[in-house]
């Protein structure tokens, strides 16, 4: 019995890590192909914005729902069903001829990849139960989807040149057939108490909310969108935001229990999920277009670059688990942030120091993919480890709530910020229309304007994104530290 049970575990084990892996490549090889997909596919700025922001979109609008299902139907048929259709939303990006086509096909691989995130934490902590044999299974998961994070820059590179930009997308089907075969066999069948309803109006609000706020943010800047449209749709997000908590309180079985926050560890974790989707995870996105359009490196010089900022992801988490055994999470997750900062700054002070540049941008993503590492795992298993078991999909649910959303709502506001730092740097070029349009263009990557200002500009607009990043995810830092509070007396993780 017990070497059957070793043997379910394992290929449990082996079904989540690589959809984890999935996960990981998906975030971090699409950016590395956005400069290629704005050729091939003719995109503008804003659709590039799009490419990656349906994805976490789509993701954000499940999250809530598939936390309540996992509580209320079992954690089995949803993973194998979410994988499998990860697995064909991916055979869809390949095929895609176009930007809406993509953008279409990203929604869906973002909805079924959100819901497979979700239960593989709930697998995790629920089907390893002993102390020791969760904390190595966590640590394993932590190192794969570092692996996935740390190697996609290199593998969308290498797939791009060898064999194109679909296959980026294509390498996923065969994982996800893999996973499939493997969760079936040895995921366990289970159903949790109904904790809650799944009610489609808090969903539907929810994601109003998330992509109103985004619309306007990515096409607000846009010659067709008027001040009076913008206002208008950010008023009906803000009324859909504010709709969603109040459903939330009435309802006596909420998809998400507000009750969670007056758990110190869950909220302090929160705010460490918050952090990194402040600065690491978007800067990401526009990190490949400034060091092959701003720096001038080639493909190639532009993936290992991008390594330095990922391949941390990859060695980290292991030593952040034995950290974590030794540190209370209120030290280690703020500390953790404060090193994304720290990288973040190295890079941004580097941009004014030409000779330095390449050592600066190497030295500051290093720091920074530390700083993910480090912080990355703590929250997970503080945030899920902190509530009660019968709610720990719930809790799931919202801390990749959280993260998607804060991601969503940053990839959109780190390419504002972009764009304004552009058109400052150009103001003395163009004026109006022409100037919002060639700030947007050079955002691209496309050279509209003299050599001399074209790179100007991109130094001056990344700056600004990395002094973004810099001062929210230290805010986010101290004030994770302030709610976990791990000089009190009742510093404990779950303590309300």
């Amino acid at each position: 019995m017990e070497r059957c049970h070793m043997k379910d575990s394992t290929k449990a084990l082996a079904a989540v890590c690589l959809a984890a892996m999935m996960f990981g490549l998906e975030i971090s090889s699409i950016p590395v192909i956005l400069p290629t997909l704005e050729t091939d596919l003719h995109s503008v700025f804003s659709d590039l914005q799009w490419v990656m922001n349906a994805y976490t979109l789509a993701c954000t609008s499940v999250l809530m729902a598939v936390g309540t299902l996992v509580d209320r139907y079992g954690r089995k048929m949803l993973f194998i069903f979410s994988v499998a259709v990860f697995g064909l939303a991916s055979l869809g990006c390949g095929m895609a001829n176009s930007s809406a086509w993509l953008i279409f096909a990203r929604a869906v691989q973002g909805a079924s990849g959100g819901a497979m995130l979700v239960c593989q934490i709930s697998i995790l902590s629920r089907q390893f139960t002993q102390a020791r044999e969760r904390g190595r299974a966590f640590a394993l998961w932590g190192v794969v989807f570092g692996a996935g994070l740390g190697l996609g820059p290199i593998m969308g590179t290498g797939l791009l040149a060898l064999a194109g930009w679909p296959w980026v997308f294509l390498i996923h089907v065969p994982i996800a057939a893999l996973a499939c075969a493997l969760a079936a066999g040895g995921v366990h069948a289970s159903s949790e108490v109904q904790a809650g309803k799944l009610g489609s109006l808090g969903i539907l609000l929810l994601a109003s909310a998330v992509f109103g706020f985004s619309y306007v943010i990515i096409q607000g800047p846009q010659p067709d969108m008027s001040s009076l449209q913008a206002g208008g749709i950010l008023a009906l997000s803000l009324v859909a935001f504010v709709a969603f908590v109040v459903s939330q309180k009435r309802s006596h079985q909420p998809m998400m229990d507000f009750s969670v926050f007056r758990i110190r560890g869950f909220t302090g974790a929160l705010l460490g999920s918050a952090g990194m989707n402040f600065s690491f995870w978007p800067l990401m996105i526009y990190l490949p277009l400034y060091v092959q359009a701003g720096m001038g490196l080639d493909k190639g010089k532009a993936g290992a670059l991008l390594l330095a900022y990922t391949l941390p992801t990859l060695f980290v988490p292991p030593l952040a688990e034995r950290l974590a055994l030794k540190l209370h999470p209120g030290v280690m997750i703020p500390a953790g942030l404060l090193v994304i900062g720290t990288g973040l700054l190295v890079m941004c002070v580097a941009i004014g120091y030409p000779g330095m540049l390449l050592p600066g941008m190497v030295a500051g993503c290093m720091l920074a993919g530390t700083g993910l590492g480090l912080t990355n795992t703590p929250v997970t298993n503080t945030s899920t480890g902190s509530v009660p078991p019968a709610r720990a999909g719930m809790a799931s649910g919202m801390d990749m709530s959280a993260r998607m959303t804060s991601l969503a709502i940053n990839i959109a506001v780190m390419g504002w910020i972009l764009v304004q730092g552009i058109s400052a740097a150009l103001s003395g070029l163009r004026e109006g229309v022409a100037l919002q349009a060639a700030a947007q263009a050079v955002a691209a990557g496309k050279q509209v304007v003299p050599v001399g200002a074209f790179h100007a500009a991109l130094d001056l607009g990344f700056s600004w994104v990395l002094m973004y990043g810099v001062a929210s995810v230290c805010v986010a830092a101290v004030a994770s530290f302030w709610v976990f509070r791990p000089w009190g007396e009742r510093a404990v993780v779950g303590t309300a």
